[in-house]
């Protein structure tokens, strides 16, 4: 252990021999330019945060100019110098004196956004550093779990990414005929699919696949099949030549792999799970088990407990860039984590719901997210159909989703026959209760076939050939693959 410290040592030795990255007199520049120009802070208000800056002072001056700013407030040497003043601050970022030298710094602002890009560019360059260093350090211990360390570095090298990146607002008229192409291609093309279809005829043919960059939201009761659709909307896109991700907080990767073999076999899923079914359907397991083992059905599964929304982007990133993954499934919402410290759990559910739909948007895939429905469903009269209203712990859920839509089954509130007299064992309907892009409605009997736990047609509906070509190359990822 000793001998990891001396190595430690003489590598941190190393990199603080020489002076971080920094643009001090950029710094100056630009603190000198948002003090004599009214309209200076507008123009990089959305681009540097007070930690950028490398001089400590600079901080904390760019830190009460942005809060002028925030207040819509004037900003100038003397409105700054008053509320450094107020704050007995004053003195620690080096009296009125200094403030007064900063306006001699710079004549015009005119150049303040690029001078502001370069000081980014420095601090980012500083944070690589200290990422580099830490996972330097925490490599050499013996205690270290090395793919936790991979994780972590990950992380920190994606979150540097997400909070610095920003395109600004664009021309409507740039790349418009870019649309026009997508749309006659959408039209030209034999599917009509709009997004990435899930080979249930019904539902595909409601939403045209699921959008690229939308947050799809599925909401249930325990036991009411939010899993065993999402499972099913999985095995049927992985079945069309989709690369699928499907993140279980719940259960564990072997439990996922069961099911799915149910699903794809039609055998008693608990038979599966006991170990009790005959010699012909261990042959069909077996078979099945070789489909996925051959890479000719991609499913990638992270039974990671406990996640966070930075750990599920930095993975699926990966298999989205290498992998060619064109869906995340989340099962389910409120087992995540946001990763940020302080919130109380509804605050805690809207930073989820609010990084899933990052994620989506930043990827451009769809993100489809179980979530758990309020117990005040079942305290409910009539044929407890749920609403929007029933979205548990948070209204964020709501407002983020693109698409929210809640599996129903009339036989799990003993509802056997419907009106007209038909029987509804083994019904179900998807109730779409808002659609971002469409008109809600419902999606009015789907089969619900409870031995094998999966949605479906009335009938087969998995045609591989119809999305060909979507098929990519599989390879193993950190993700288990079938």
């Amino acid at each position: 252990m000793e001998k990891g410290r001396i190595k430690t040592q003489m590598i941190s030795d190393l990199s603080f021999s020489r002076v971080p990255p920094q643009a001090r007199e950029l710094e100056e520049a630009v603190l000198g330019s948002i003090l004599i120009e009214r309209d200076a802070m507008g123009e990089i208000a959305d681009i540097l945060k007070p930690d950028v800056f490398y001089v400590d002072a600079h901080k904390t001056i760019f830190e009460y100019c942005l809060n002028l700013y925030k207040a819509s407030k004037p900003i100038d040497l003397l409105s700054v110098t008053e509320e450094l003043r107020k704050e007995s601050k004053l003195e620690e970022v080096g009296g009125a004196y200094y403030l007064s030298e900063l306006t001699n710094k710079i004549g015009s602002s005119a150049n303040i956004e690029y001078h502001a890009r370069i000081i980014i560019q420095r601090f980012l360059s500083r944070e690589i550093i200290r990422i580099c260093n830490d996972s330097t350090r925490d490599a050499y211990e013996d205690t270290t779990d090395v793919f936790e360390l991979i994780d972590t570095l990950l992380i920190s090298v994606n979150s540097l990414n997400e909070n610095t990146a920003d395109k600004g607002f664009v021309h409507i008229g740039d790349r418009a005929m870019d649309t026009m192409t997508e749309l006659e291609t959408i039209k030209n093309s034999e599917n009509k699919f709009i997004g990435v279809p899930c080979g249930i005829k019904k539902i595909d043919n409601y939403f045209y696949g699921f959008r690229n960059s939308d947050l799809i939201i599925v909401g249930a009761r325990p036991s009411m099949g939010k899993t065993a659709l999402g499972l099913s909307i999985a095995y049927g896109a992985a079945e069309l030549g989709i690369p699928v991700a499907f993140a279980s907080l719940e259960m564990s990767t072997d439990a996922v792999r069961k099911r799915l073999v149910a699903i794809d076999t039609n055998i008693n899923l608990e038979s599966i799970n006991n170990a009790t079914y005959n010699d012909s359907e261990g042959d069909m397991i077996l078979q099945s088990l070789n489909k996925y083992k051959s890479r000719k059905s991609n499913i990638y599964i992270d039974d990671k407990a406990q996640m966070t929304v930075s750990q599920l982007r930095s993975k699926v990133g990966k298999l989205v860039r290498n992998k060619g993954v064109k869906m995340l499934i989340v099962d389910y919402l409120q087992l995540m984590r946001s990763g940020e410290k302080g919130l109380i759990r509804e605050q805690e559910i809207g930073a989820i719901s609010r990084g899933l739909k990052a994620i989506a948007k930043d990827l451009n895939i769809p993100v489809i997210a179980l979530a758990q429905l309020s117990r005040g469903l079942e305290h409910r009269g009539g044929d407890k159909k749920p609403m929007l209203s029933d979205l548990r712990e948070s209204g964020s859920i709501e407002q983020d989703a693109d698409v929210v839509m809640f599996p129903h089954r009339p036989e799990y509130y003993n509802l056997n026959e419907a009106n007209d007299g038909s029987s509804l064992k083994g019904v179900a309907e998807l109730i779409i209760a808002k659609f971002r892009n469409g008109k809600t409605g419902t999606i009015p009997d789907l089969a619900f076939i409870a031995r094998c736990a999966k949605f479906a047609d009335e009938a087969p509906y998995w045609r591989s050939d119809l999305m060909s070509e979507m098929v990519q190359q599989p390879v193993k990822e950190s993700f288990d693959i079938f």
